[in-house]
Formats: structure tokens, sequence, C-alpha cells
């Protein structure tokens, strides 16, 4: 039994929302538990020293390399002629 096909209704922009997705800095997190820990134990104490140290070193690591963009609305915007002009011819 063959296969209806599958018709799509038309769009007026091939675009895909926000493909590139923002990661969060590591160090936030960690910045984070460092005022709370000086919020809540005082600024410079002893019990906050472990936290302290490991946003220095945080801070401290070369950053982490830009990940690759996403090429799908390129791709879209590229091909978008092509699968526009046959819904067109379609019609």
């Amino acid at each position: 039994m063959p296969h209806k096909p599958v018709r799509l209704p038309p769009l007026k922009v091939l675009r895909v929302r926000n493909p590139n997705k923002t990661e969060t800095n590591a160090c936030v997190t960690v910045l984070a538990s460092v005022l709370a820990c000086w919020a809540s134990a005082g600024y410079n104490s002893a019990g906050c020293q472990n936290i302290e140290m490991s946003l220095r070193g945080c801070m401290d690591a070369p950053p982490a390399p830009a990940p690759p963009t996403n090429t799908i609305n390129y791709h879209l915007r590229r091909l978008s002629g092509k699968l526009i002009s046959q819904a067109k011819k379609g019609k």
C-alpha cells in the first residue's frame, strides 16, 4: 500500500528559533555559592575558604572553546526558494 505524501502548511519563513543555545558559565554557580556563604557566615570567614578557592580555580582556568554554530537557518534560507517554488507549481 503506497504512503500518501505529507503536506505541510504554507509557512511565511522557514526558520528555527534560537538554534544556538548559549551555555551558562560554570563559574556563575560557584560565585553564587560564595556570595551565599558570605551572606550567611560573614565576609572573610574561615568556613568559606574552600568555596573561595574553587571560585579562584574556576576563574583562573582557560575559557572553554566556543561551540560550533548551528547552520540550520542558513540551509533553510538557501533551500527555501526551491521548496517554495515547488509548492507553487503544485497548486
